[in-house]
Formats: structure tokens, sequence, C-alpha cells
């Protein structure tokens, strides 16, 4: 198949690309901002319709949660009209959507994990601009996947693992959350999972995180341990203590039911994930602790 991915620059745009455009693998077109602007309707039209792609993996997003809340005509226009653009101009070239979205669409009160058939009810601009671009991808789409995850790290970009690790190298000591729970995420994981979904015609919605659930608090000491930085002190708080302009769901653990409920492989441990990054990427890392 040939696949279009957006936000080709990201994180996840990136391993979606290694792992889809492997040995055997799909013709991948892989468009960063600067080649697609999702928000431009017709640039979107224009780029699908010369591309003519099979699938597009809708990445493109506006992710910073802060900053979001902040400034939420941005966050709108890239996260729910942006994907507009997208989902009208796949269905144009009658090519499959795969809209990437978030835990962040649940206000975190149920206090299990929550599956695809619970309804959504986000706190914050961020979860609520994407949870309407949930909507619009199924509006316009006739065959879609809406693929849920949470908390992402990998190789690529700015996320959770590597602010630690240079947090750890410029003071002893780390506060972090842990009343906010959820599942770390690693993007070849993700990738790999988004991967034989498009292989089948099982449309509709899907949560794919890793499995198992964690504070951030223990994701932080779960990475210093790894990185041989475990005499790194973390100091639990509490959210409120960082006073950040957007709320967040105390519980968004993700269950990947509707994988299981269809035999499509589900996502291993969190714990495992992270031991294979630092084993695959460790030289990459900038591991470091204060005073060295």
């Amino acid at each position: 198949m040939k696949v279009l991915i957006t936000g080709g620059g990201g994180q996840l745009g990136c391993d979606l690309e290694k792992e889809l455009a492997g040995p055997g693998g799909h013709e991948v077109i892989c468009l960063g901002r600067d080649r697609l602007d999702v928000t431009r309707a017709e640039q979107v039209r224009e780029v699908l319709h010369a591309a003519r792609p099979d699938v597009v993996v809708h990445a493109a997003a506006n992710t910073n949660v802060d900053r979001c809340e902040l400034e939420p005509d941005g966050a709108y226009l890239v996260n729910a009209l942006g994907t507009r653009n997208v989902a009208v101009a796949a269905a144009r070239v009658k090519a499959r959507l795969v809209y990437i979205s978030t835990d962040y669409v649940f206000d975190g009160r149920k206090k299990e994990p929550y599956t695809e058939f619970d309804i959504p009810a986000p706190l914050s601009v961020y979860g609520k601009s994407k949870l309407a671009g949930e909507n619009y991808a199924a509006a316009f789409s006739d065959r879609f996947f809406i693929v849920r995850t949470s908390w992402l790290y990998g190789r690529r970009g700015n996320n959770f693992v590597k602010t630690m690790l240079k947090l750890a190298a410029a003071q002893p000591e780390v506060a972090v959350v842990d009343d906010q729970m959820g599942t770390p995420t690693f993007t070849e994981d993700l990738a790999r999972c988004i991967g034989a979904l498009i292989q089948t015609e099982l449309y509709g919605i899907y949560h794919a995180s890793n499995s198992g659930a964690c504070s951030w608090f223990d994701f932080a000491r779960n990475i210093f341990r790894l990185a041989g930085l475990a005499h790194v002190s973390v100091k639990p708080i509490a959210t409120a203590e960082l006073n950040r302009p957007a709320p967040r769901p105390a519980y968004s653990v993700l269950d990947n039911y509707c994988l299981r409920l269809q035999g499509l492989p589900d996502l291993r441990p969190w714990e495992e994930a992270l031991e294979e990054f630092f084993q695959k990427y460790r030289q990459e890392l900038p591991i470091q602790s204060a005073g060295e």
C-alpha cells in the first residue's frame, strides 16, 4: 500500500515511517509541517490528490497541553479543523484514515482502565480539541481507525524520558507528580500496532498503549534506574503544587479492549518496553547526573 503520514517530524511519525517502510513494507510518504500544514485545507487537498495514498495516518497535532489551554484557537485549529481537513481530503481520494488521539479525552474519574466503550469527558482544551478531531474523523471518513494512546516516548523528539534525564544532569533531586496514573507507551510499539491495524478492515475506535499502569513518579524512578542513576532523588509532589494552566485526568489508564476482543496483537507491559528502549538507545540519551 501507499501510506501518507502527517506529522512526519514528530517522534511517532519517525517510528511509523521506519516501521511501515521496512523491508518488504509499504511505500511511505512522510510529511512534516514544512511540506504539509494540516490547517490549510486547500494544501491538504492538493497534496493528497497528488499522492493518492491508500492510507493516511494523521499524526500531526498540537500536543503541548498547557499551551493549548492558554491558546485554545491554535489547539482547535490544528487538532480539530486540521483533522477535518485531512479526513475530507482522505475521503475524496478513497483513502483509509488513521487518526492518533489521546487518553486525555477522559476525565480520570473512573478509577479503572478505560475501554473504547466508555464515554469521553475531557477536562482540558487539549483533550476537547482532540475529541473534536475524533468526531471529524468519524463524520467525514467511512473507513477510519481512531487510535487513542498515552504518555508517548521514543528515540526522536522531546518526551518525558529525555526531560527527566536532562533534569538529573542539572540537579540532584527531581520533583515529579505522584497523583496522576497512566501508561507510558513506546512509540515503536505503537507504530507496530498501527501497522497491524491497517492490514485489516476492522474499523473503529481503538486504545493502544503499553499494558500496565504507573504514576509519573513511578515512571521517573524506573527511568533513573535503567539509566544507572538510581542515586538521583525523586520527590513525590501533588499536581496542584505545579500550578499548571491545564487540568489533567488523575487516572487515564487505557484498556486495549477492542484489540483483544478481535484477536489483534496487544501491546506488551510498559516496564518491558522501557527496558528495551534503554537497551537500544542508551548511547544516544542525555545520561549524566548532576555534578558529573
